[in-house]
C-alpha cells in the first residue's frame, strides 16, 4: 500500500501554490475524476496517465476513510503505455513485404510496395495497442501532506516524474517545485538571511590548499543550482562522525545520532577516475573508501542509519536530488489499524524532518563562519592514513 507499508522510497516535490489548508471530499472527487480508468489519450504512442485509490495497480475505490489519513492524502499514479517491441515490429514488417513481392520477378520489394507495408504495419500497431496486449503498467504511490505542504512522489523515473507533476498540477490546480539539495540549501538560507553567502558559494576544492573552487562534472554551473552541496554534505557527515562525534545537535534542539551503512557510491567529479560503489557493514571502514575520497572522489549516494528521538530510519539518501530510497521505518507500537497508519504518516514525517534538520546543521556551517575551520580540518583528515583520525574518548 505504497507509503503505508514495507520500506519506501521517494522524492519530494513542495506545494509553491494552490496548497489546501486540509483535504476533503472534493479532493476525493479530483482523484475520482481524473482516475486511470477516465483518461483518454489521443494517440496510441501516448501513455495513458491517471489516479489510482492506492492499495494496488487496478484499485478504483477512492473514499475519505481510505484515502485520508493524518492530515494527508493517500493515493496512487499508473501510467499505462502500449510499446510494441521493436523486434515484433521488425517481424511483421518481413511478413508484410514477404506476402507483397510473392508474385515480384526479382522478389525484392518496390518502393510502393514498401511504402504499403509500413502502413499496414502502422494500421496493425495501433490494433494491438487499442486490444492492450502489449500494454505496459506502472504504479508509483504518493503521499500529499498537508500540514508541511509536501508531496512525497514514491518513484525515481525522471520521465515518470514529469508526466505526474503535470497531472497532478493540472488535476489539483497546484504548483509544484522539486525538493533538491539546492533548494533544500535555497530555503535555509532565505530563512536564516544567509542568501548572499549561499550565492557566492562554490564547489570546495578538499583536496587543494587555497581557496579556488573543485570541479565537479555533473554541476552544469548554473547561478541558481547548488545541488553540489548534496555532495559535500555527505562527505562533510562522514568527517564528523569520524573525527568529532556520531551525534549531532539539531537547529531545533534535538540530538540525531548517525552511521554510514550498507551502500557508497562515489565518482570523480573531475570525471577522471571514474565511478566507485562500494557494499559493506560499514563501506566507510574500507581501505578502497578511504582511497576514493583521498583521490578526489566524492560521495553521490549513501547508506545511512539514523536515530532521533530514540527511533531508527535506515535508508539510502541521494546527495543532489536528496531522493530517498529504500528507507526502513521504526515499527508502530498501535493496537488499532487507523492508528498505525496514522504512526506510519507521522513516521515519513519524521524522517524527513530528520534529514532537513541535519542538512540545515550542514548548511549553518557551510556558509558561515565556521567553514574555514572545518575545511581545513577536513582538508588534514584527507590526508591522514587510514585508521589515524580518532574520535575523541568518551
Amino acid at each position: 500500500m505504497g507509503f503505508l507499508s514495507g520500506r519506501v522510497s521517494f522524492e519530494r516535490f513542495r506545494v509553491i501554490s494552490g496548497a489546501p489548508r486540509q483535504f476533503g471530499q472534493d479532493h476525493i472527487e479530483t482523484l475520482e475524476k481524473y482516475s486511470i480508468d477516465r483518461m483518454k489519450i489521443e494517440s496510441p504512442d501516448q501513455p495513458r496517465i491517471g489516479f489510482l485509490a492506492g492499495e494496488h495497480l487496478l484499485d478504483l475505490r477512492f473514499g475519505l476513510e481510505k484515502n485520508i489519513i493524518n492530515d494527508a492524502l493517500h493515493f496512487g499514479i499508473r501510467i499505462d503505455s502500449d510499446q510494441i517491441p521493436a523486434a515484433i515490429k521488425r517481424a511483421w514488417l518481413q511478413m508484410e513485404l514477404a506476402a507483397l513481392t510473392a508474385d515480384n520477378p526479382s522478389g525484392r520489394p518496390t518502393k510502393v510496395q514498401r511504402q504499403e507495408a509500413k502502413e499496414a504495419v502502422e494500421a496493425r500497431c495501433e490494433e494491438e495497442a487499442r486490444s492492450g496486449k502489449f500494454r505496459r503498467m506502472q504504479q508509483f504511490p504518493v503521499l500529499w501532506d498537508v500540514r508541511n505542504s509536501v508531496l512525497y512522489f514514491g518513484g525515481s523515473s525522471a520521465s515518470a516524474m514529469e508526466q505526474s507533476q503535470d497531472l497532478l498540477e493540472q488535476a489539483f490546480e497546484v504548483e509544484l517545485e522539486r525538493i533538491t539539495s539546492g533548494k533544500l540549501a535555497q530555503a535555509w538560507a532565505t530563512e536564516a538571511k544567509q542568501r548572499k553567502a549561499l550565492e557566492a558559494a562554490a564547489p570546495c576544492g578538499f583536496l587543494s590548499q587555497d581557496d579556488s573552487p573543485g570541479e565537479v562534472l555533473w554541476w552544469n554551473g548554473h547561478s541558481e543550482n547548488y545541488d553540489y552541496l548534496g555532495n559535500e554534505f555527505l562527505l562533510w557527515l562522514w568527517w564528523h562522525w569520524d573525527t568529532e562525534s556520531d551525534t549531532l545537535t539539531l537547529p531545533d534542539g534535538s540530538e540525531a545520532t548517525g552511521m554510514f551503512a550498507r551502500t557508497l557510491s562515489l565518482e570523480c567529479p573531475r570525471g577522471e577516475s571514474g565511478k566507485e560503489t562500494i557494499s559493506a557493514e560499514s563501506p566507510v571502514d574500507l581501505p578502497e573508501a578511504w582511497q576514493a575520497i583521498q583521490s578526489g572522489k566524492l560521495p553521490r549516494k549513501a547508506g545511512l542509519t539514523l536515530v532521533r528521538y530514540g527511533e531508527q530510519y535506515e535508508l539510502a539518501l541521494q546527495a543532489e536530488s536528496f531522493a530517498v530510497g529504500g528507507a526502513k521505518l521504526p515499527p508502530s507500537e498501535a493496537d488499532e489499524e487507523r492508528s498505525e497508519l496514522e504512526d506510519r504518516i507521522d513516521r515519513v514525517r519524521n524522517l524527513s524532518e530528520t534529514l532537513d534538520l541535519l542538512y540545515q546543521t550542514f548548511c549553518q556551517r557551510r556558509l558561515g563562519k565556521s567553514w574555514t575551520s572545518d575545511l581545513q580540518q577536513m582538508r588534514s583528515w584527507l590526508k591522514a592514513k587510514p585508521g589515524s583520525a580518532k574520535k575523541p574518548a568518551a
